[in-house]
């Protein structure tokens, strides 16, 4: 993505009234480029970032994750208050660490789930990155971390498809991003 598109998108983000919401979700399926938009994105912005791969709690827990990001980040940043998650530790497969992130104007926040409904109330813009299934593809086994992943590559994939399918994130994004090569 060029950085005029991300200039665009931070226009769009700033235009939001300051009531929508401090989060600013990016959403999509694995490989989609959501980090590497959140990254770019939350600079362009000077917001700090956050993903939901810290909270889901396992390989199962995509669906898992949403409650906890409402009461351990959105919630508490409504308030005015730091937001405040225990990290999950993929090592281990347990949670580890915690982390405390203090109020912000705009807060990123990106992951598979990111767009969910529990979310909306808290969201001045939802963001949801497309991209063909075959580059996606191409993008995870390109990953430093894809030897990791791999093994559960197919359960993942069908907890995004029915999260998507179940929550209409795509469909109820305020932007899509085409972010095909």
């Amino acid at each position: 993505m060029d950085d005029r598109r991300i200039a665009e998108l931070a226009a769009r983000v700033r235009a939001s009234r300051p009531d929508d919401g401090r989060l600013v979700t990016i959403d999509g399926f694995s490989g989609a480029g959501k980090t590497e938009l959140a990254t770019r994105l939350g600079a362009e912005l000077d917001a700090p970032v956050l993903t939901l791969e810290e909270l889901y709690p396992g390989w199962d827990g995509l669906a898992a994750a949403v409650p906890l990001a409402v009461e351990w980040i959105a919630e508490p940043l409504a308030a005015g208050r730091p937001a405040r998650w225990q990290v999950w530790d993929w090592e281990r497969g347990a949670r580890g660490a915690w982390r405390e992130l203090a109020p912000a104007p705009l807060v990123v926040l990106e992951g598979c789930g990111a767009g969910a409904r529990a979310l909306r109330p808290f969201t001045a813009v939802a963001i949801w990155v497309d991209a063909p299934p075959a580059q996606r593809e191409r993008r995870l086994r390109a990953r430093a971390d894809w030897t990791g992943y791999a093994p559960f590559r197919a359960r993942w994939a069908d907890q995004e498809a029915s999260f998507q399918a179940r929550e209409g994130t795509r469909e109820r994004a305020d932007i899509v991003v085409d972010n095909s090569d």
